[in-house]
């Protein structure tokens, strides 16, 4: 993937990058293989906002990506790599053997005409091809992988994702994901090698309010410009810091590398090393 750069003839334009969207061979997306998404302005059922800062932003088909490929031993051939508004990394359509289409996440390198495989015995390690973390040879780089054998990739799923497997001991893997964290995977869970697609995607600018309306997101205005009414930052004259030790949301709760994990969750026995926390600046 390339970023293609305008020339400056607007304010707009001059910060703006955009996806060039060389890698993308069909424009419109296999009709069986979507579904109705509907917008929600972030409201819940009783019509009360839930979540902030949602609204509008352009139509949207969801495309139902298969996270299982439990379709073992059974060849698929890459017929179009897709672009999918609803994430950051490209989708590929492949037709297995037997005539069924299906999306997948799409890995570097992976091309029209390419062969991709999901085996629960070892098979060529190859990007795009799937097999259980037992399998795959120690250092290899890997994503889309499963916690719970037979529930899917919910693990390395974003563009540009790697997770690297580091050892195999007992009835565990244990794997090194993108935040840094060092984690136990039970070695029967499935995994994908290669790194996700669209790595370059973070590198994109927005450059402007309106392109980020067109994505469905509203404006964010910062506490410290509000009322004191409105929020804990807010009050003072002129551009005053927000007046306390920590930073708060909005409900008065501690914000910004705050830890919001549960300190007994049942998951804490399989990480091994904790992800670096990173502090947003105020």
């Amino acid at each position: 993937m390339a970023i293609r750069i305008y020339k400056p003839t607007t304010p707009g334009r001059r910060q703006t990058s955009v996806d060039s969207f060389d890698d993308v061979t069909k424009t419109r997306p296999e009709r069986s293989l979507i579904a109705i998404k509907k917008k929600t302005g972030g409201r819940n059922a009783s019509g009360k906002i839930t979540v902030r800062h949602i609204g509008g932003g352009a139509k949207q088909f969801y495309r139902l990506i298969d996270y299982k490929q439990q379709k073992f031993d059974i060849p698929a051939v890459v017929e179009a790599i897709e672009y999918d508004p609803n994430r950051k990394a490209r989708i590929a359509l492949v037709r297995y053997q037997d005539n069924v289409k299906a999306y997948i996440v799409a890995p570097v390198d992976l091309k029209v005409g390419d062969q991709v495989i999901s085996s629960k015995t070892r098979t060529e390690i190859k990007p795009g091809n799937r097999m259980p973390l037992e399998q795959v040879p120690l250092g290899m780089l890997v994503y889309n992988v499963e916690i719970t054998p037979g529930k899917g990739a919910q693990l390395v799923r974003t563009a540009g994702a790697v997770a690297k497997l580091m050892a195999v001991e007992g009835k565990y893997a244990t794997i090194k994901l993108p935040s840094g964290e060092v984690r136990l995977v039970v070695k029967e869970a499935m995994a994908s090698i290669g790194q996700v697609s669209n790595p370059d995607s973070m590198h994109i600018r927005i450059g402007k309010a309106g392109r980020k309306r067109h994505m469905g997101v509203k404006p964010t205005v910062r506490g410290k410009a509000m009322n004191p009414v409105d929020h804990p930052h807010g009050g003072g004259e002129g551009h005053n810091p927000i007046g306390m030790k920590a930073p708060k949301t909005v409900w008065g709760k501690p914000a910004y590398g705050v830890i919001t994990r549960k300190k007994k969750k049942y998951s804490n026995k399989f990480i091994i090393t904790r992800r670096t926390a990173k502090r947003k600046k105020k």
